[in-house]
């Protein structure tokens, strides 16, 4: 399985607009980061997890010229906002896009893209087929998805473990049962937003705390915010098996 990070960025981005910090001034390309998302290649298949405002940016950038499956953690903007551009793929694959998300987040879908669902099929509108999803596992094209569930302050979110790898985004707590869910994961992508306590994600310290509980082999952040830092100094902060992710990270599970 080959996992790139699209996004590594909170709902702001990094840079954020009218910001001067030093984070938003750093010609380091990994303190530049796009709205959190990941894309899994896995047994000839392309999916990806949530398609925040910067998706077209994304797929064009790492050339992804196929598009199975669109997976979504919950219904936030910044996870949801790119999917009119799944029309691309429409057209070059002449099928339907299977989305797969709770009840709650397509319902949200069908709100916020009324036009895609109404009875006016207009040309050249994006073409999906709604797949609702519980906490059970699942499969997207034969590729097993078993649902992590997290909350974001009050809001039930789902991360994904998908064989020996789990996502995490936008949480602030996981429970002692869905934690067994992850364990014996060899590489787990956790959000850290900042160095400070938050009302609904990760700080630094929290991941730092979870990710050694649950010793995956390796682990990377992400959701991550101009408040936590210049990602070169940052990372020397971290244990060993914990590194800070990047736009375009590419690694093997």
């Amino acid at each position: 399985m080959k996992i790139t990070l699209l996004g590594t960025g909170t709902s702001q981005g990094v840079p954020v607009i009218g910001c001067s910090c030093e984070v938003c001034r750093s010609v380091d390309y990994r303190d530049k980061r796009l709205r959190v998302s990941v894309h899994l290649q896995v047994d000839g298949k392309s999916i990806i997890i949530d398609s925040g405002p910067d998706f077209r940016q994304q797929v064009l950038r790492e050339r992804i010229r196929t598009l199975d499956a669109l997976v979504f953690t919950h219904e936030h903007k910044d996870h949801t906002a790119g999917l009119d551009d799944i029309r691309a793929y429409n057209f070059s694959q002449h099928k339907d896009m299977p989305l797969y998300g709770e009840e709650r987040v397509l319902e949200q879908l069908k709100r916020e893209f009324s036009y895609i669902f109404s009875g006016i099929q207009y040309p050249g509108i994006p073409r999906v087929e709604l797949h609702p999803i519980t906490e059970e596992p699942f499969d997207v094209e034969g590729i097993r998805f078993t649902p992590i569930r997290v909350k974001h302050y009050k809001l039930p979110v789902l991360g994904y473990r998908v064989g020996d790898f789990t996502y995490i985004t936008d949480a602030n707590y996981i429970s002692e049962e869905e934690k067994e869910k992850v364990r014996g994961s060899k590489v787990v992508v956790l959000n850290a937003l900042r160095q400070e306590p938050h009302i609904s994600h990760f700080s630094l310290q929290e991941a730092v705390d979870l990710l050694e509980d649950l010793q995956p082999e390796r682990a990377y952040l992400t959701h991550i915010s101009h408040l936590l830092g210049q990602h070169r100094e940052v990372e020397l902060t971290l244990p060993d098996f914990i590194r800070l992710g990047y736009d375009g990270l590419q690694f093997e599970v």
